[in-house]
Parts: C-alpha cells; sequence; structure tokens
C-alpha cells in the first residue's frame, strides 16, 4: 500500500499541471471510440447483412482515408497551427460518427466510415506533436501516460460496446459522436487558456519545417522514417487480424458481440495493471527507446505464434491478446517518443509520415484477413500475423543500424 501511494505521489507531481487535464481528457475520448471500432465487422456482417470480405473492405476504405489524413495532418501543423487543425478536425470527426445513426444504406455507411477515418486521423500526428513542442522535457513519459490512460479508455470503452450494441449499435454511434466532439470542445478552452510565448515551437507563423526545406528533402532523407514506417506497417496490418479474423471467428462460434469485445476489455486492463512487468523490462532489458521498439514487435510475433498453434479455445486467445498487448505496451509510447527525438522540428511532417505508412498495414489487413477467413478460416490469418511481425522487429533493427549516432533519450 505504501509503495502505491509512492506511485501516486510520484504521478501526480512528475508533470506540468496543465498536463494532466489533457490526460484527463484524452481518457475521456478513448471511452467514447473504444465503442465504435472494435464492432465494425460485426456490425457489417450482422446488421448490414454483408460478407466478412465486404467488411474488409469497409475497413479498408476507411485505413486509405486515414492515410491521406495522418500524411495531411503533419503536413498542416506548422501551416494551420495546433489549434485550428487539432479543434475543428476533432469537432468534424464527432459530427461524422453521429450520422452514423442514419447511414444505414451500404453506399452512406461507406462514405461516413471513410470520413471518420480520415478526420480523425489528422488529429493524431498534430496531437502527439503538440505533446511533443508543449512538454519537450517531459514527452517520453508523457506519451507512455497518455497511452496508458488511452488504454484504460480502451478497457472502459469495449467493456460497454458489447453491452450497448446488443440494446442498441445507435446509442454506441451516439456516445461515441459526442463523446469526439467534446474532446474537441475541450482543446478549444485548453488552447484558449494557455499561454503561447512568441518563441513557442507551436506557434504556426514559425518557418515550414526547417529552413529552405520542401518536401522533397523530407522525403529523401529516408534513413529518418522508411525502416520505422515499414516495420510499424507490418505490425499494423498483424493487428488487423484481431477484427477481421478473431472477431469473425468467435462471430462463426456462435458467440456474442460482448465476447470478442471483451478481449479488448482485456487489453486495456493488462496495460494498466502490466506497467510494472513494463518498467521492470525497461530498468532490466529494453533500457532505450529502440530496444523497447525492437521488442515489441518481438512480442506480437510471439503472441500470434501462440494463437496459431492453439485457438481451438477462448482462453488461448485470451492469453494471445495478452503477450500481444505487452507488444503494443512498448510499441505505441516509442514510435511517436523517438521521431520527436530525432527530427526536430520537422516532428510534425515525421510523424504524420510514419503514421500514415504504418497505416498501410492496416489498409491491407482487413480485406486479406476478410478474404483468407472466408475461404480457410482463421489459421492462415495468426500465420501472416506471426510471420508479419517478426519481420517488422527485422525492420526495426535496421531502422536502429542507420540511426545509431542518434540517440533518443528516455526523459
Amino acid at each position: 500500500m505504501q509503495s502505491l501511494r509512492a506511485s501516486i505521489r510520484s504521478f501526480t507531481t512528475a508533470y506540468p499541471k496543465e498536463s494532466y487535464v489533457f490526460i484527463v481528457a484524452s481518457l475521456l475520448n478513448a471511452i467514447g471510440n473504444a465503442m465504435l471500432w472494435p464492432l465494425v465487422t460485426i456490425y457489417v456482417h450482422n446488421v448490414l447483412h454483408r460478407s466478412y470480405a465486404e467488411a474488409g473492405v469497409v475497413l479498408l476504405i476507411q485505413s486509405a482515408a486515414g492515410i491521406v489524413g495522418q500524411f495531411l495532418g503533419g503536413s498542416l501543423y506548422h501551416r494551420v497551427g495546433p489549434k485550428r487543425l487539432i479543434v475543428s478536425s476533432l469537432i468534424l470527426t464527432g459530427v461524422a460518427q453521429l450520422f452514423l445513426i442514419v447511414a444505414k444504406a451500404w453506399i452512406p455507411y461507406i462514405f461516413i466510415m471513410a470520413l471518420n477515418g480520415f478526420l480523425f486521423s489528422v488529429t493524431m500526428p498534430a496531437v502527439n506533436a503538440f505533446v511533443g513542442f508543449r512538454w519537450p522535457d517531459h514527452q517520453a513519459r508523457l506519451f507512455n501516460s497518455i497511452y496508458v490512460f488511452n488504454n484504460m479508455g480502451v478497457a472502459i470503452g469495449t467493456s460497454l460496446a458489447g453491452v450497448l450494441a446488443a440494446i442498441s449499435f445507435n446509442l454506441t454511434f451516439f456516445i461515441d459522436g459526442i463523446s469526439t466532439a467534446s474532446f474537441g470542445v475541450f482543446f478549444l478552452v485548453f488552447f484558449n487558456r494557455i499561454h503561447l510565448t512568441s518563441d513557442s515551437r507551436m506557434e504556426s507563423g514559425l518557418p515550414r519545417q526547417t529552413a529552405g526545406s520542401g518536401l522533397r528533402p523530407l522525403l529523401v532523407d529516408y534513413r529518418l522514417y522508411l525502416f520505422l514506417a515499414l516495420g510499424s506497417m507490418l505490425v499494423m496490418m498483424s493487428t488487423s487480424a484481431w477484427n477481421s479474423g478473431v472477431a469473425a471467428y468467435l462471430n462463426s462460434k456462435g458467440l456474442s458481440p460482448a465476447v470478442y469485445s471483451f478481449l479488448w476489455t482485456v487489453n486495456g486492463i493488462v496495460i494498466v495493471v502490466g506497467q510494472p512487468f513494463t518498467s521492470l523490462l525497461n530498468r532490466l532489458l529494453t533500457r532505450s527507446l529502440y530496444a523497447r521498439l525492437i521488442s515489441s514487435a518481438l512480442f506480437y510475433a510471439v503472441g500470434f505464434c501462440l494463437m496459431l498453434l492453439l485457438h481451438a479455445d477462448y482462453i488461448e486467445l485470451v492469453i494471445g491478446m495478452i503477450v500481444c498487448t505487452f507488444g503494443e505496451m512498448l510499441l505505441n509510447p516509442s514510435i511517436p517518443a523517438i521521431v520527436s527525438q530525432t527530427t526536430g522540428r520537422s516532428a510534425p511532417f515525421y510523424l504524420g509520415l510514419v503514421g500514415s505508412v504504418g497505416s498501410v498495414g492496416r489498409l491491407v489487413g482487413p480485406p486479406l484477413y476478410g478474404a483468407l477467413f472466408d475461404s480457410f478460416g482463421v489459421t492462415p490469418i495468426l500465420l501472416v500475423s506471426t510471420v508479419a511481425t517478426a519481420v517488422g522487429a527485422g525492420l526495426f533493427v535496421v531502422h536502429r543500424l542507420l540511426r545509431s549516432e542518434v540517440q533518443p533519450t528516455l526523459i
């Protein structure tokens, strides 16, 4: 109990006061968003009466729109400014999510899902860049704390998703839209209250990226992003196995949506209660951000391999989810921290670029896995995910070797 109190006291004094409001708001936003995305495959199949492959097409189109959104969000950060970019995209995302209530036909549903994917993805590199620029002395730990609290929201949201979907999918869409729009309103108030000095790196009037830099020089310097982005792409493709493989597998066995959503509840719980494990791991083995990056893909590979060998019983999928979750816990905070610390003033652009290339995996995964499931079941999906994450670990090693002269710090 004393150590728990010490941990809480350490957390509540570790960061600037204004950052705690941001963390709590991120938690509430995550609760709303977690009610939507785990149920897409089941909604398309059970409500719109389409095949699993067609559900994969919806996720493909949404991911394609997200790729454009992430790249655009990173590119526009310094041109538009974080306030207008983040606030407008979040509020419009909330409106798009509310339109899902009335988009009951196939084509309108696809359009709204694509719009939702585009608008929400615009905010992702912008928010990460905002954190890195606003609190540069705390960015690595803040990325981790925001990630943990977001996943507390995932644990809560996914536990509610199946229950709410059993009552009404429209109720899920309504709560999701309201929470996202409210997060946009929070940012509006937050930006109006914080003080931006004239030399703040967040201000939109500063030079574009770096002096004299255009798009081509940023892309030519491939060592900054290419292998990191490709490794992320393979890992993201593999995670599509949950929505387009495991969800379909459980549904084909006659299990309710609540059973599938419970896997994501487990995911969120492990992220919160597993922090002591990852802290110990980081002290003993994964002491650098690069070590955490490489280890993350290896955890994913082990998790998918376990499910490839054993997936007849539900508990085996739960164990696989737990192992993969440790990979997620190492991966998600590491990528924005590495990019923010090694690309300087161009961080928003590279955050958007790495995120958009990574999202290509989410673009390829759903239709590939949907088609595989319709033809062969869940086994080849788990095989592809195992191999892809192992290759992703190798690409992260290449990125580390090419960037050996730049060592991001764990501040």
